[in-house]
C-alpha cells in the first residue's frame, strides 16, 4: 500500500449534503511533469511513501485517494469582490479533491486543486493555471510559512503541456495543476451563499460543521451561544491572520470575502508581493486602483469582510454579542501584532506598555527612514546581543542617524528571547536575510521560462528552509 499505515482518509465535507457543492471530473492533461511535492507536509498527512508516479497519478491525474472522495466536489460560494457582491461565484478552476487528518495534531485537512479544469463556475475562463502562477504560489507559501504565517502548503505542483493565453503575462505560456494542502476551504463567501438564498438552516448546519470539525473551542450546547462562540473565535483567528502579513511585510493583494475562510489561515495567493519598504499605500495587485487592499489597509479589509459574516449569523443570534465580538478585533489584531514582531526580533516581551512603545518607534522609524524592512528585523535579531552584527550591516550608516536613536535604546533595554538562535549560520555566517520581493521572483522565473533551468528555485527553496530552521517556524503551533 503506497499510503503509511497511520494514513487517515476522511470525506467529511460530503456530510454537508449536495448544497454545498457540484461533482465535477479533472481535466485530462497532454502530460504530467513534477515539479514541486512538499515531501515535509506530506509526511505529516501519511503520503511521503508515495513514488513519483503514484504521486502523479494522485495529483495529477487525479484518481481518487483511498478512503477519500471518489469524486472531486466543486465548492458553492458567494461573495463581495472590492465590495461588490456577486453570486455568480463558485470553484471555477478547483476542486475539493481530498481530506485527511494531520498526523502529529489530528485536524481535519483539505487537499484542494487550481487548474484542474472547468467546473460550472468557470464564468467562461479556461479553468487553467499558469506554471508560473503555480511557481509563485509555492515560493509564497513557502516563504510565509518559514515567517511564520499561518497559510496553507503548496502540497504538489505538476506541469501539465498545455499553452495557455495570458493578457498579463507573454503568451502563450506553460500551464499546471496545484493542490494545495488547507485547513478548510469554508470561507465567508460559504455563509453569505445562503444568506442571500435565505437559507437559515444551511447557516446553522455550517456553524455546527465548524465548530465540530474545525474550531472545537468554540462548541457549546446551547445553537445560539455556539453561534456566538464561533463568531468569536474566527474574529480571533482572522486578526492573527491580519496581525501575521502585517509583521510579514506580506500584501496578499484580493482580499475579497470569498478569500477570506473561517480558521483564519491565509490561503489562494494570485498577485502578493512583500513589501520592499515601509510604505502603508503599497499594493500588490496592478488592477487595485483605489488601494483597497494596500498594506495598512489589510486589517481594515479583514474587518469589513468579518462583518459581512457576522450579518450573515444574525437570524441565529442575539446582535450584541456579535457586534462585541467584531470590536474585539482591533484589540486582538494589536496584541497578536506585537507578539509576531516581538518574535520575529528574537525579543522576549516586557511587558505591554513596553513592548508596544518599541513596535511603535520601530514602525516609525521604517517608514521616516524607508530601510529594508526584511534587514532591519535580520540586522536587529536579539536586541542587545546584535549590536555587533547590526554594526557590520549593509545599512549601518542608517543605524548612525539620530532618527534611529529611540529605536535602539528601546531595543537594547528589551530582553532577548531564549530562541533568538543568533549561533545559527543563518545568523552568524550572513549580512543579508532570506527575502522575497518582485524583482527576485522574476529572477528565479526567468530561466525557468528561458531554458527549464530550475536551479534559482531550488536554491531560494533551500534558502527560505535554512531560515525557517533559525527562525523556529517550524516548531510553531498551527
Amino acid at each position: 500500500m503506497p499510503v503509511a499505515e497511520s494514513y487517515r482518509p476522511a470525506t467529511t465535507h460530503a456530510d454537508l449534503g449536495d448544497d454545498f457543492f457540484d461533482p465535477v471530473a479533472a481535466a485530462r492533461f497532454p502530460t504530467q511533469i513534477l515539479r514541486w511535492r512538499n515531501q515535509r507536509w506530506a509526511a505529516r498527512v501519511g503520503l511521503d511513501g508515495l513514488t513519483d508516479a503514484e504521486w502523479v497519478a494522485h495529483f495529477g491525474k487525479f484518481e481518487p485517494l483511498p478512503g477519500s472522495f471518489e469524486t472531486p466536489m466543486a465548492l458553492r460560494y458567494h461573495g463581495h469582490q472590492f465590495r461588490s457582491y456577486n453570486p455568480d461565484l463558485g470553484d471555477g478552476r478547483g476542486f475539493l479533491f481530498a481530506q485527511l487528518h494531520d498526523l502529529r495534531d489530528g485536524r481535519l485537512l483539505d487537499l484542494g486543486t487550481k487548474g484542474s479544469g472547468r467546473t460550472p463556475y468557470h464564468r467562461g475562463a479556461d479553468g487553467r493555471l499558469t506554471l508560473k502562477g503555480g511557481v509563485r504560489e509555492v515560493l509564497a507559501t513557502e516563504m510565509l510559512e518559514a515567517q511564520g504565517v499561518y497559510t496553507s502548503k503548496s502540497f504538489s505542483l505538476v506541469e501539465t503541456g498545455e499553452a495557455l493565453e495570458r493578457h498579463d503575462e507573454p503568451s502563450p505560456t506553460r500551464a499546471a495543476v496545484l493542490v494545495r494542502l488547507s485547513h478548510s476551504h469554508i470561507r465567508i463567501g460559504t455563509f453569505q451563499r445562503f444568506a442571500f438564498h435565505k437559507d437559515t438552516d444551511a447557516i446553522a448546519r455550517l456553524v455546527a460543521h465548524c465548530c465540530t470539525h474545525y474550531i472545537s473551542e468554540a462548541r457549546r450546547d446551547d445553537a445560539g451561544a455556539q453561534v456566538v462562540a464561533f463568531f468569536e473565535a474566527v474574529v480571533r483567528r482572522v486578526a492573527r491572520m491580519g496581525a501575521q502579513w502585517m509583521a510579514a511585510g506580506f500584501v496578499h493583494g484580493v482580499l475579497n470575502t470569498d478569500n477570506t475562510n473561517i480558521t483564519g489561515e491565509s490561503f489562494d495567493y494570485g498577485p502578493w508581493r512583500w513589501a520592499p519598504t515601509y510604505k502603508p499605500d503599497f499594493t500588490a495587485a496592478y488592477f487595485d486602483y483605489g488601494g483597497l487592499y494596500a498594506l495598512a489597509r489589510q486589517p481594515e479589509a479583514l474587518l469589513w469582510n468579518l462583518a459581512r459574516l457576522g450579518a450573515c449569523l444574525l437570524p441565529l443570534a442575539e446582535e450584541a454579542p456579535l457586534q462585541a465580538a467584531l470590536e474585539s478585533f482591533q484589540d486582538a489584531l494589536q496584541d497578536e501584532f506585537r507578539a509576531k514582531v516581538l518574535w520575529r526580533l528574537g525579543l522576549a516581551s516586557a511587558g505591554g506598555e513596553r513592548d508596544g512603545a518599541l513596535v511603535a518607534a520601530l514602525y516609525q522609524f521604517l517608514l521616516d527612514s524607508q530601510a529594508p524592512i526584511d534587514q532591519v528585523f535580520f540586522d536587529w535579531r536579539g536586541g542587545a546581543h546584535s549590536v555587533d552584527r547590526a554594526a557590520r550591516s549593509p545599512i549601518a550608516t542608517t543605524y548612525a542617524e539620530d532618527a534611529f536613536a529611540p529605536v535602539r535604546a528601546l531595543l537594547l533595554e528589551q530582553p532577548p528571547s531564549s530562541a533568538a538562535n543568533l549561533d545559527h549560520p543563518y545568523f552568524a555566517a550572513r549580512s543579508a536575510p532570506c527575502s522575497m520581493l518582485i524583482e527576485e521572483v522574476e529572477a528565479i522565473w526567468a530561466p525557468i521560462a528561458e531554458a527549464d533551468d530550475w536551479s534559482r528555485f531550488h536554491a531560494k527553496i533551500a534558502d527560505i528552509a535554512l531560515m525557517a530552521e533559525a527562525m523556529g517556524s517550524s516548531t510553531l503551533p498551527p
